[in-house]
């Protein structure tokens, strides 16, 4: 079996940390003899815009049952990868596969299906007064309207199943703009699984939700992976916080290029963290969950001079006090 060093041990293929500062600049030999081919794989991935380099030689091997976090900063080419895994951008250069079909070379109309997406994107682009249900089984064909397509009884009838999943029963039949941000994102990853893909995108599903909606939503995403463990998952995040305890691997983003991957309890760091978001934070682990809090100051050893009176004149001696 192929092994690569991560922080210093021994870890399995594919595993990737490189050094402060360092970038990885190019495809990782992460080939297992009794690896399951990937269902997405990327080599040598980059994507230039109006001479911008928005991803610069970046190579992905997501298998079976392995749910992906790519975590990175504002700005460092998160959505741009995600748009590339989703069948919507055709990389500058590089190959794509997905289920063995390369990007550029065959027909992806079939494969859509094959790919679920739910972004914060949709979300703004769907019509707030369909209600819960009807953007549900609008995923059936990807659509913005019922009315573009016909459905069935059976369509109808997926639809309320994904929403019992997702929480969200008693919601099948209320305008998206009455529900909550988070009920609201739990109705796109509903929608997302209708054709039950091989392959699920999330991108930064959790943006702008209060605690109680995060958590709620993570609690879904970790029920999907209980009920379909072989499943690959993508999700785009810059908070540790929403890493959700089934997640398995790892890719640092930064600046459009990789700068760590592999398995999430390998690869994830309080350096690799404060490298990434320029911080200086620590990282803490919780049972199976993350933060990323500010550094404890050191207790001060010294005494305050409001407790030892040190620096102020002496009280005044009695019978020296103009008053007594």
């Amino acid at each position: 079996m192929v092994r690569v060093s991560v922080d210093g041990r021994n870890a399995s293929a594919g595993d990737v940390r490189l050094e402060a500062g360092e970038r990885h600049d190019g495809p990782v030999n992460n080939a297992v003899d009794s690896a399951p081919p990937a269902i997405l794989s990327m080599q040598g991935v980059s994507v230039t815009r109006r001479e911008h380099r928005l991803l610069v030689d970046v190579s992905l091997d997501v298998a079976p049952g392995e749910r992906w976090v790519i975590l990175g900063p504002n700005g460092g080419g998160k959505s741009t990868l995600m748009a590339v895994a989703g069948l919507d951008l055709h990389p500058s250069s590089g190959r794509v596969t997905l289920l063995g079909s390369e990007l550029g070379r065959t027909d992806i109309r079939p494969l859509r299906g094959s790919v679920g997406v739910s972004s914060a994107f949709l979300a703004h682009r769907l019509r707030g007064e369909l209600s819960a249900e009807e953007v549900v089984y609008c995923g059936r064909y990807g659509a913005l309207e019922p009315w573009w397509h016909s459905y069935t009884g059976a369509d109808l009838n997926r639809a309320m199943e994904l929403l019992e999943v997702v929480g969200l029963a008693g919601a099948a039949k209320r305008a998206m703009t009455t529900l909550s941000s988070g009920e609201r994102q739990r109705v796109l990853l509903a929608r997302a699984l209708f054709n039950d893909p091989a392959l699920l995108l999330l991108d930064e599903p959790n943006a702008g939700l209060d605690p109680g909606a995060r958590e709620a939503l993570i609690a879904v995403q970790n029920d999907l992976a209980h009920r379909r463990p072989e499943r690959a998952t993508i999700l785009v995040t810059h908070h540790v916080e929403d890493i959700p305890e089934s997640a398995t691997h790892l890719l640092a983003l930064a600046d459009g290029a990789v700068v760590a991957s592999g398995q999430l309890e390998r690869t994830l760091s309080t350096q690799l963290v404060n490298e990434l978001f320029d911080v200086n934070c620590e990282l803490h682990r919780h049972g199976s969950r993350w933060f990323a809090l500010p550094p404890v100051a050191e207790e001060r050893t010294e005494r305050s001079p409001l407790s030892t009176g040190e620096g102020f004149p002496p009280p005044a001696t009695r019978g020296n006090d103009p008053l007594d």
